[in-house]
């Protein structure tokens, strides 16, 4: 069995709605592998769903994808980019006015703010760039582990974990691979069975296939891919 898809102890234990306690214990790291396996068959070509045309405009994306839609954010950001399309725009835009340009991605007074407050921050302490490093990207305002890893990995190919937005959090849980809700703790037990080469795109074909298959209202779960696939090692 590869190291990598081990599982840790604080796992083997755990039961879902998908696999039951006695294949967890049996099946342990090739589980994994078939979670992998599958979503990699399944989907590809897994890539972020934001439009943007550069590292400034991801960082704003992001954010502004934060309890949103990517889709609500696509239809928003073209407008936005539009208006203010160097860095400088946001450090002189009023805050009244970019509060009503984002108004329907939700949360829109405190993603002004961050927003406004981390193009002050790019500019004097980063010279214009969006920072290359975790821990650097992580000092802007509004920026937690999830919208680091996205720009890092989508920027500049830098993967230092794994990106955990509300797909990754639900389907993580139900498919076993964590007990958490915290998304940091979540992301901590993504990255001790996952093997590092599918930390980026684990996350985006995890959101397709929660898109596309395992949806958050109710539905039938025994006739989604990962279920079936799952299934399938009781019998080995």
């Amino acid at each position: 069995m590869e190291s990598g898809f081990d599982l840790p102890p604080h796992l083997t234990n755990m039961t879902s709605s998908v696999m039951p306690r006695h294949m967890f214990v049996r099946c342990g790291g090739v589980r994994v592998k078939t979670i992998v396996r599958t979503l990699k068959m399944l989907f590809p070509k897994a890539y972020i769903a934001l439009t943007y045309a550069n590292n400034w405009e991801l960082l704003v994306a992001v954010q502004l994808s934060a309890q949103c839609t990517d889709k609500r954010v696509n239809m928003v950001t073209p407008v936005l980019f539009k208006k203010y399309k160097m860095l400088a725009d946001y450090c002189t835009a009023d805050s009244r006015e970019f509060e009503k340009d984002i108004h329907s991605t939700g949360f829109f007074r405190n993603k002004t703010k961050n927003i406004l407050a981390a193009a002050q921050m790019v500019r004097d302490i980063f010279h214009g760039e969006v920072p290359r490093t975790m821990t650097e990207i992580l000092t802007i305002p509004g920026v937690a582990r999830k919208t680091a890893n996205v720009v890092l990995g989508n920027a500049y190919g830098v993967v230092d974990g794994i990106a955990v937005d509300t797909h990754v959090k639900r389907l993580a849980k139900l498919l076993g691979l964590t007990k958490y809700t915290d998304p940091v703790k979540i992301e901590r037990d993504l990255m001790a069975v996952i093997p590092k080469k599918e930390w980026f795109a684990f996350t985006y074909r995890l959101i397709d296939y929660g898109r596309a298959y395992c949806v958050a209202r109710s539905h039938d779960h025994a006739r989604c891919p990962l279920t079936v696939a799952l299934r399938g090692l009781s019998s080995r």
